[in-house]
C-alpha cells in the first residue's frame, strides 16, 4: 500500500508513516469525541518510498555514497550527491497515479478544483521520544496542484539526506538505509490570515508538569517554530480548566510579532514574510476563550498520549477554527528525573549588555563568537559563547560545541531554544541586537538564573553551581514553606519539598513587571514629565483601561506563584515599598511624599486607608479578588505588613472587607506581618483581628534593638539572635496560641542561621519560610531538633 489516508492510520502506525503521520491519525482517530479538529490528508508509506528507491535503481549507488562517507568522504559532498540522485528520479506511474487520485479525493473533501495543502516530512526514526531535533527533513507549505504536489514529495523524500539529517543519524547510530520517509499531505489552515503557534503540555524550561505554554504569532506557523519572530506566550493552570466558570490564565506575555509568514501569488515562492501592523505588534494574537480552548484540547492530546506533548496549532483567519495540525512527544524536561536540582547562583553584578528570554536556568561564561553563518564553523572554537540572528538545523554541530547561545530573533518554541534545551547549554533567544551590540573575543556572561529574562553581563563574572540532593529528606511537623518574589523563580523552585509559600512579595511583580505608579495609572494628569506619561501610554496600549494594565498582570503574577504550590496556602503580602521606592516607579514622584526616615514612615497598612493611596489599594485587592475568585487560586491568602495598632488593623481590615476581600469569605485568611515591637505587646488584640502571624525578623530586630537594618557602621549589633529578639519571639508564640492563632516566620533569620531555625522549633512555632536554597538545609536541621525533642 503506498497510500493511507489519515483516518486509517494511528500510533501503530509508525514503522510505515512515522511518527508526524502517526500521530495526525491517531488524533483524528480517537479524539474527535473531545472535538479537536485536525485537518484532513494523506500519508504516503515507507514502502512507497522503498519502491522509489527500487524503481530509480537508487538503492545500490545510495549504499556506495554511504560506505564513501564511512570512509572519510566530506559529508556535505556525499549528501550534494544523495540528493542529486532524487532530484533526477521520477515518481513510478502506480505510486504518482496513487499520490495525484489522493489530492484529488482531498480537494473534493473540501469543495475545490486544487486545494492547498502543506507537506512534510514523517521520517520513520524522527519524533522518537528519546531524540526530537525538530526540522531534520523539509516541510513545504501552500502547494497547489498534482504536478507541484509531487514535485514537492520528492524534495521531501531527498531531504532525508540533507546533511544535518546525515550529521544526526552519523551521531546517534541510526542506519541510513533503515529509515525511510513518509510524506504527509494536509489541506492548510489558512491562518496567514489568522495566527499560529506551538504549545507544550509543561513548563519547557523547568518541567513543571501542572501548566500548558501556549506561543502565538500572526499568520503561518513557521515564523514561530524558526524563531523568526518574538511570539505572545500564554501559560494556563491545568488542575483547574475542568473547573466551571474559571480562568485559569496565569500569564499573559506580549510578544513583538514583527513579521507574519502569509502566502505568496506567483512566482516559484509559496509563501513570504512581511511586516506586521502596529495595531497586530500591539494586539494579544488570541483571545482568553481561544486560549482555554487550546489548553483544553493541550490536556486531552496529553491525557491520550500520556506523556507531556509538544502540539503545533493554528487559527484560520477566514472562519476563526482552530486546529491542531502537529503532536509529538516533549523529550528534555520530560526525560529528567526528580532525584536532583542543580542551580546557579551569580555571585557578583556586572554591566548589563543585553536581556532576551531565558532559555534553561544555568549561567556561563566565554568569549564571544558572532557568526552569521553555519559555513563559518571553521570560526568558531570549542566552548565560546556563540552569538548569532537565529539557528536553523544546520547549526547544531557549532551549538553542540558552545557554552552559551545568544540570539537576535527568536521565542521559547524557536529552534535555538529547543536545541539548546536538549544540549542543556544556557540560551538567551529574542535579545533584538545581539549581533550589533557584542563583538568577537569579547568576554561576557550569561545567566539564564534570574527568572524568565536572561541577562547578558560584561566580563567573566563570578558564579556558583549547586546540585540539590532531593532524595531522602526527611519529613518535618514544622511546615517549611518557602519565600518568593518573581514568578518565574516560583516555577523554578517547584520541585523542592515545601507546603507552601510563607511569604510571596508582590513588589517584585509591580517593579518589574507593571513599572508603573498604581495611582499614575489612575490619574495619569498628574503626572508632569512628559516621557513618564509616553512610557505609560506605550505599556498600556492594548489594554481596555490603564487600572486593567495594572490588575491583570498583578492578578496573573501571584496566580502563577499560587500555581507552583497549589493546593498549599500562598500567603501573599500586599505592597511594602517604601516611599521613596514607589517613588522610583513610573510616575510615581507626582504621587509620594519626601521623608527623611521612610523607613518608619508611609510604609505598609497606614497606605491602605489613606486618601493619598487608597484608590491605588483597591487596585491590589482587585488583583487578588481575580486571583482567586475568577483564576481560582483560593489557596491564596494575604498578610498585611507594618500595622501598628489595633485601631489601625480595624481599618485595614474594613478597606479590606470593601473590595471585596472580607475575612473567613470564601476560606479567605487574613494574616499580620509580627515586625513591630507593638505588634507582639499587644499580640492578644491583633489575635482578636487576624488569622495569625509571621514574624518579619529583620524589622522585629532593627526596632527592638534600635539598630537600622542598613547603618554599616553599626552592623555588628544587627544581630537577630539577641536575646532581646529571642525573648519577643518566646512571648508572641504563646500567646498566639493561647488564640489559636498560628505562628510563621518569614524572615531571612533562619535561612542564615540553622541555629536560629532551632530555636524557632524548640519554642513551638508552627511554620518556617525560607529562602528556596536554604530549604533543603534547615529542614534537615529542623528534623533533627524534632527528633531531639521527642
Amino acid at each position: 500500500m503506498t497510500i493511507q489516508w489519515f483516518e486509517d492510520i494511528g500510533s501503530d502506525d509508525v514503522p510505515q508513516v512515522g511518527g508526524k503521520n502517526a500521530s495526525l491519525g491517531e488524533m483524528i482517530g480517537t479524539l474527535k469525541e473531545e472535538d479537536i479538529r485536525v485537518p484532513d490528508g494523506f500519508a504516503t508509506t515507507a514502502e512507497a518510498y522503498r519502491r522509489f528507491l527500487e524503481e530509480n535503481e537508487i538503492q545500490d549507488r545510495l549504499e556506495k555514497l554511504i560506505d564513501e562517507l564511512h570512509r572519510g568522504k566530506a559529508l556535505q559532498q556525499v549528501g550534494r550527491s544523495i540528493r542529486k540522485l532524487f532530484q533526477q528520479a521520477r515518481f513510478p506511474d502506480t505510486i504518482a497515479g496513487a499520490i495525484r487520485e489522493a489530492y484529488r479525493e482531498l480537494s473534493r473533501r473540501y469543495a475545490e478544483d486544487e486545494t492547498d495543502v502543506a507537506v512534510r516530512s514523517s521520517a520513520t526514526a524522527e519524533d522518537l521520544p528519546e531524540a526530537s531535533f525538530a526540522g531534520q527533513q523539509e516541510t513545504f507549505l501552500n502547494i497547489r496542484g498534482e504536478d507541484d504536489l509531487l514535485d514537492a514529495c520528492r524534495r521531501c523524500f531527498a531531504s532525508l539526506f540533507t546533511d544535518r539529517a546525515l550529521s544526526y543519524r552519523e551521531a546517534h547510530g541510526f542506519d541510513h538505509m533503515k529509515v525511510a520517509l513518509s510524506v504527509g499531505v494536509q489541506k492548510m489552515v489558512r491562518s496567514d490570515s489568522g495566527g499560529a503557534g506551538v504549545m507544550f503540555t509543561l513548563d519547557p524550561e523547568t518541567g513543571f508538569r501542572d501548566v500548558v505554554i501556549i506561543n502565538a504569532a500572526w499568520g503561518l506557523g513557521e515564523n514561530v517554530v524558526a524563531g523568526t519572530v518574538i511570539p505572545d506566550q500564554y501559560t494556563v493552570f491545568k488542575p483547574l480548566l475542568s473547573k466551571r466558570g474559571l480562568r485559569p490564565i496565569i500569564g499573559k506575555s506580549r510578544g513583538e510579532k514583527e513579521k507574519k509568514r502569509v502566502y505568496a501569488e506567483g512566482g516559484n515562492r509559496t509563501t513570504k514574510n512581511v511586516d506586521t501592523s502596529s495595531k497586530e505588534r500591539s494586539a494579544f494574537v488570541l483571545q482568553d476563550e481561544e486560549i482555554l480552548k487550546l489548553a483544553r484540547w493541550a490536556v486531552s492530546i496529553e491525557t491520550h498520549y500520556g506523556k507531556p506533548m509538544d502540539i503545533e496549532w493554528a487559527r484560520d483567519g477566514r472562519s476563526g477554527e482552530l486546529f491542531i495540525v502537529q503532536a509529538r512527544p516533549e523529550t528534555v524536561e520530560s526525560q529528567k528525573t526528580a532525584q536532583s536540582l542543580k542551580t546557579y547562583t551569580l555571585k557578583e553584578k556586572g554591566e548589563r549588555l543585553l536581556s532576551g528570554l531565558s532559555i534553561g536556568q544555568a549561567i556561563a561564561a566565554g568569549k564571544v563568537s558572532r557568526l552569521m553563518s553555519p559555513e563559518q564553523m571553521d570560526r568558531f572554537e570549542e566552548g565560546a559563547v556563540l552569538v548569532t540572528g537565529m539557528t536553523d538545523p544546520d547549526w547544531v554541530p557549532i551549538m553542540k560545541k558552545a557554552a552559551g547561545i545568544i540570539t537576535d530573533m527568536g521565542g521559547r518554541t524557536s529552534h535555538a531554544a529547543i536545541v539548546s534545551r536538549e544540549l542543556g547549554v544556557p540560551a538567551i533567544v529574542g535579545t533584538g541586537d545581539a549581533t550589533d551590540v557584542l563583538t568577537d573575543g569579547q568576554e561576557v556572561t550569561l545567566s539564564c538564573a534570574e527568572g524568565d529574562e536572561g541577562h547578558v553581563y560584561k566580563g567573566t563574572l563570578h558564579y556558583e553551581e549547586h546540585e540539590v540532593d532531593l532524595e531522602a529528606v526527611p519529613k518535618t511537623r514544622t511546615r517549611i514553606m518557602m519565600n518568593i518574589a518573581s514568578p518565574a523563580g516560583a516555577f523554578r523552585w517547584w520541585r523542592l519539598p515545601c507546603e507552601g509559600i510563607g511569604l510571596a512579595r508582590m513588589e517584585f511583580i509591580i517593579n518589574h513587571v507593571i513599572r508603573i505608579h498604581p495611582m499614575a495609572l489612575l490619574h495619569p494628569e498628574r503626572v508632569e514629565d512628559a516621557g513618564e506619561r509616553a512610557q505609560i501610554e506605550s505599556l498600556t496600549r492594548g489594554f481596555e483601561s490603564k487600572s486593567e494594565y495594572f490588575i491583570s498582570h498583578l492578578a496573573q503574577g501571584i496566580a502563577k506563584i499560587a500555581a507552583s504550590q497549589f493546593p498549599h496556602d500562598v500567603i501573599v503580602r500586599m505592597s511594602d515599598f517604601k516611599s521613596n521606592e514607589y517613588a522610583n516607579l513610573i510616575g510615581g514622584k507626582a504621587f509620594e511624599p519626601h521623608e527623611n526616615n521612610p523607613m518608619l514612615g508611609f510604609r505598609g497598612a497606614s497606605r491602605y486607608y489613606s486618601e493619598r493611596y487608597r484608590d491605588g489599594f483597591a487596585l491590589e485587592c482587585r488583583a487578588v479578588r481575580r486571583a482567586r475568585e475568577q483564576i481560582g487560586m483560593h489557596n491564596i491568602q494575604i498578610m498585611i505588613p507594618f500595622c501598628r495598632t489595633p485601631a489601625e488593623a480595624d481599618k485595614v481590615l474594613a478597606v479590606l472587607a470593601e473590595n471585596g476581600l472580607k475575612r473567613a469569605e470564601n476560606g479567605l485568611r487574613v494574616y499580620v506581618m509580627c515586625e513591630i515591637p507593638s505588634n507582639v505587646i499587644l499580640a492578644d488584640e491583633f489575635s482578636k483581628r487576624f488569622d495569625g502571624f509571621s514574624i518579619g525578623s529583620n524589622d522585629l530586630t532593627q526596632l527592638v534593638m534600635g539598630v537600622g537594618r542598613d547603618a554599616e557602621e553599626l552592623a555588628e549589633l544587627f544581630d537577630q539572635r539577641n536575646e532581646a529578639v529571642k525573648r519577643m519571639i518566646r512571648h508572641l508564640i504563646p500567646e498566639a496560641h493561647r488564640f489559636g492563632r498560628k505562628v510563621g516566620i518569614c524572615g531571612q533569620a533562619p535561612s542564615d542561621y540553622p541555629e536560629f531555625a532551632a530555636f524557632l522549633v524548640r519554642e513551638g512555632i508552627d511554620s518556617i519560610s525560607l529562602n528556596p536554597d536554604s530549604v533543603i538545609p534547615v529542614k534537615k536541621r529542623v528534623a533533627e531538633v524534632e527528633r531531639e525533642s521527642s
